[in-house]
């Protein structure tokens, strides 16, 4: 009888949580068996059984024992539990793992790219792929604005590719969460959720950001019931329901357009009485509305969330103010409420910066978490205020937030660490020899 533990992963076809489960283990040499539930609906059944009346995927077992989604078995994974799980726990006792000459927090398109200009400059980058892998264009469905790809390019599919570039350069990619960055000695000292410790020379924040919830009643209680961050992952669970989805942006109508292959309509429930999406997706969107899959609701804004885990969504409750933001005039005479029976409830209101780990260092951050950096023209525009530290992407960008300006950002980070690794920072074989020299007389 084998002492490996038998790990099973419920899926669901276009899942991008899924292939990151998926990778995870496969990553820590684990073999598993998944199910694919799409179209299979003794297996969904068996599914949501089993995961407690979850109807999301990935779900995640290990020895018949519920870990439960991507959210779930990432976190019992950047704290270590996940491997003491699997038997596979290395006793470590806060020992240095391993120094690099550079290390880049996350795996999306600002670190990736990072990867490949620091690897082709031999500076043998560690990634550490962070609590969103593949960043959050793994999340998107259709990417048709990255140049270079005339018919399109699935987001999951130009991030792997872009893995093994950095990969075939040098790069090494891990799983693991940064926790933290001691800047008060060099090299900086890195340590993971898991304990883990890494020192290196330089590091680039290119972790990105996660989505934003809205804090309402219910919201908490029936996430992964119904309530989802992920219309691309989710979206097919709830074939022939009323859906809604929240926001105003490129992300919310994106969603709301995506998910009309499945709903019977899709209200996209946004504050103000007009959308901040651009113009291609408020075309896709209008277009949508014309052919009667989905209604807009202008100046409206969700309070609460009705349902069961039991039995997922069923209710929404709104208000609606004609001058918008009716949630902050809730005492207004013009402000009127109302129940909008669903059975699907998407959030995708924005994303706040994955930048905790630095905020016991000299970076400095903005009220909302943004690194500051030095910016301006020629070489050093991703520099922070502590040198050796640089920053890039969607930790930085609050405003564009586009694929192509954080692959740029990554590349400029990659190049200025590399001319501060040349000039501040000598090689280790320098230094062993310099140490070793015999003074002179």
């Amino acid at each position: 009888m084998s002492d490996e533990p038998r790990v099973e992963i419920y899926t669901k076809t276009d899942c991008p949580y899924c292939e990151k489960a998926k990778d995870l283990f496969d990553s820590k040499g684990v073999d598993y068996v998944t199910y694919n539930v799409t179209g299979d609906d003794e297996l969904f059944e068996e599914m949501v059984e089993r995961a407690n009346g979850r109807e999301t995927a990935p779900e995640v077992f290990i020895d018949d024992e519920l870990i439960g989604g991507w959210d779930d078995t990432s976190a019992l994974d950047a704290t270590g539990e996940l491997d003491e799980k699997l038997g596979i726990a290395d006793e470590s006792d806060g020992d240095v793992v391993e120094h690099r000459r550079l290390i880049v927090a996350g795996t999306g398109i600002a670190a990736l790219t990072a990867g490949i200009y620091a690897a082709r400059s031999d500076n043998e980058p560690l990634l550490f792929e962070g609590d969103e892998p593949g960043g959050q264009l793994t999340l998107t469905s259709e990417v048709d604005n990255y140049p270079g790809f005339p018919e399109g390019i699935n987001g999951s599919v130009l991030v792997n590719d872009m893995k093994e570039q950095a990969k075939r350069f040098g790069a090494e990619i891990e799983h693991g969460i940064i926790a933290d960055v001691d800047d008060s000695e060099r090299p900086f000292r890195v340590t993971l959720e898991n304990g883990d410790v890494y020192t290196a020379d330089a590091v680039i924040a290119a972790s990105g950001a996660s989505a934003r919830t809205l804090g309402i009643p219910g919201e908490d209680e029936l996430m992964g019931f119904g309530v989802s961050t992920c219309a691309t992952c989710d979206g097919a669970f709830f074939r022939g329901e009323d859906m809604v989805v929240v926001g105003g942006g490129d992300a919310a109508a994106e969603e709301a357009v995506f998910l009309t292959k499945f709903a019977e309509t899709v209200y996209l429930v946004h504050r103000r009485d007009e959308l901040r999406a651009e113009d291609y997706w408020e075309n896709r969107v209008q277009e949508k509305v014309e052919e009667g899959d989905i209604e807009v609701l202008w100046n409206t804004e969700a309070t609460e969330i009705h349902g069961s885990q039991e039995d997922g969504v069923d209710a929404v409750d709104l208000v609606y103010n004609p001058e918008g933001h009716p949630s902050a005039k809730l005492d207004d005479p013009e402000t009127e409420a109302r129940s909008l029976d669903v059975g699907a409830f998407f959030v995708a209101i924005g994303h706040t910066p994955n930048t905790s780990y630095l905020e016991e260092t000299g970076v400095e951050l903005d009220d909302e978490g943004y690194l500051r950096t030095e910016g301006g023209h020629g070489g050093g525009q991703t520099k922070t205020d502590v040198p050796g530290i640089f920053g890039a992407g969607d930790v930085v960008d609050f405003h564009y937030q586009q694929a192509v300006t954080a692959a740029g950002m990554g590349s400029k980070a990659a190049l200025d660490a590399d001319e501060y690794l040349e000039n501040e920072v000598p090689e280790a074989a320098e230094a062993e020899a310099s140490a070793e020299a015999p003074a002179d007389d």
